[in-house]
């Protein structure tokens, strides 16, 4: 495992879209899997800075991100199809049918999630799987719980997360309670994997998470396992680090 304490937000944001950039000039049709919340929307500038710049080329890669709440409509300004048309795809050369996100209008749980591992398989993987770091130690949607989740399903989110979440909607109430994500084991199989983290919120879940013992109570400390991983922080977030 890399483990980079960037000087501060901007600085961690760089570093981390200059992962993906490597990984999209050394394979332009790679696939990518992509991460929403407020961590990755500055490595999201700098990618499109960079496509401005001719620096990068969107057109052949293709894109599967790690989830989406369930009951939102992909227009519905808080669900993650928006986010990322928002952040990323409406600023880049990247096919529209190329863009992933699971279904979160399907109500069949179970069709929804199985389609999507379906198709992330049938693409042959993840070249580069981008992931934040929730207060409690979650990647994706994946919560704390007694087994790490092998594939895409349906999960309820809990207090915490629910939460976190809420200062995107006008109130706690609009926060869904469920939602679809990639599991652990879709997460793991990831040929990268590169996690960001920010802010001195975060800097005991970073220090259990990368430091501390491999628990499914901490979903993200699997990562410890995994061949290649880059965990990017500020300067925050990682001063319980060494």
């Amino acid at each position: 495992m890399k483990f980079i304490i960037a000087k501060d937000y901007e600085e961690m944001s760089r570093l981390a879209a200059d992962v993906i950039a490597s990984v999209m000039n050394e394979k332009p049709d790679c696939v990518l899997g992509l991460a929403t919340g407020t961590t990755p929307i500055g490595l999201y500038q700098d990618l499109v800075k960079d496509y401005e710049e001719g620096k990068l080329d969107f057109s052949q890669v293709t894109s599967y991100n790690l989830d989406e709440y369930r009951g939102l409509d992909p227009k519905h300004p808080q669900s993650y199809r928006y986010f990322m048309q928002d952040n990323l795809f409406d600023h880049v050369n990247i096919n529209p049918e190329n863009t992933h996100v699971p279904d979160g209008a399907n109500p069949d749980a179970e069709a929804a999630c199985a389609a999507y591992e379906q198709a992330i398989n049938e693409a042959g993987g993840v070249d580069v799987q981008l992931l934040g770091l929730g207060h409690n130690g979650h990647i994706g949607f994946n919560e704390p719980c007694d087994v790490f989740p092998k594939e895409t399903h349906l999960v309820k989110l809990t207090e915490s997360t629910i939460q976190a979440n809420s200062r995107l909607f006008d109130s706690i109430d609009e926060v869904p309670r469920e939602a679809y994500t990639m599991g652990v084991g879709t997460i793991m199989h990831a040929k990268k994997i590169l996690v960001v983290a920010n802010g001195a919120g975060k800097a005991q879940i970073v220090h259990d998470a990368f430091f501390g013992e491999v628990t499914p109570q901490v979903p993200a400390s699997v990562l410890q396992f995994h061949p290649d991983v880059t965990v990017i922080v500020d300067a925050e977030a990682g001063s319980l680090c060494k």
